[in-house]
């Protein structure tokens, strides 16, 4: 395939799954004070009893622009095939590189955040979701949400003296990250999403000493099944990223699933109207249920 032709369907793919109109949520808890610190909550459709409970992590390079909304049409797709979901913001980018261009991140509000909201969730399942089964979490992210997915679950191996560590693994059925920008060094070296990686951690002067303390490839093995789905095709979060990260769960004696699809690029993992979005719901349902 050309470049120019890899580029025309990534942008035909992207078109569809952000043409969806957003889909209210049936209610949103806060988790804190901020207007981005909000959590949108989908009651699952159908089916008897507590359903599992889908924590869904938004992607857009950890970048201002992109909020939890685009990813409003797959919280109702999970919810109607019978998932509880819990959609969280976070605070992101809001400044500007010298070319004009959103930063990537907010160290160390995107963190925050992240970790405040998955320590809350079980008492607002409890308050707002009661059909949500807060005993039963999985966690799942595209892109950028994917690596923050991945991090939330791997808060107990973060260095001794950093502000998100817990003393316990996070008590969650798995993760499944979607296109994870799951190595950031990696995914620096091949200039994924423009630099973004090393905006997340504060630019140049930051990035080897903050690398510790956020990337998932160097937190594991974290303990937790962990899935990552991965378009073949992909040209915004290349497979070599997920690789990258799959071979050092291995290194470090863990196995992570790959479910690697043919013909897919970055978008259809989170459309609904795509096929690859039902196999993600599936690699959902193995770990939920």
């Amino acid at each position: 395939m050309t470049d120019d032709v890899a580029a025309a369907r990534a942008a035909a793919e992207e078109e569809s799954a952000l043409s969806h109109q957003p889909v209210a949520p049936d209610t949103t808890a806060a988790y804190g004070d901020d207007p981005d610190q909000v959590i949108d909550l989908y009651a699952p459709r159908g089916g008897a009893g507590p359903a599992p409970v889908v924590v869904v992590l938004h992607g857009g390079a950890w970048r201002a622009p992109y909020d939890r909304r685009h990813m409003s049409p797959f919280a109702a797709f999970l919810a109607a095939r019978g998932f509880a979901v819990a959609s969280v913001e976070y605070r992101r980018g809001a400044g500007e590189t010298g070319g004009g261009d959103p930063v990537g991140g907010r160290w160390p509000d995107t963190f925050d955040d992240v970790a405040a909201a998955v320590d809350a969730l079980p008492g607002l399942i409890r308050e707002y979701l009661p059909a949500g089964d807060p005993r039963r979490i999985v966690l799942t992210g595209h892109s950028a949400g994917g690596h923050l997915a991945l991090w939330a679950a791997a808060r107990h191996l973060l260095p001794a003296g950093s502000p998100w560590r817990t003393d316990d693994p996070a008590p969650l059925r798995g993760v499944v990250a979607l296109a994870p920008i799951a190595d950031l060094e990696v995914a620096d070296k091949l200039g994924v999403c423009g630099g973004a990686a090393r905006e997340l951690l504060g630019g140049d002067d930051h990035f080897a000493e903050r690398r510790p303390h956020a990337d998932p490839a160097l937190l594991l093995p974290t303990g937790i099944a962990t899935t990552l789905v991965q378009g073949r095709t992909d040209v915004d979060v290349p497979f070599a990223v997920a690789e990258s990260y799959a071979d050092a769960a291995a290194k470090a004696g863990e196995v992570v699933g790959v479910t690697l699809l043919e013909d897919v690029g970055h978008f259809p993992l989170i459309d609904p109207a795509a096929d690859a979005c039902a196999v993600v719901a599936e690699e959902i349902a193995q770990l939920a249920w």
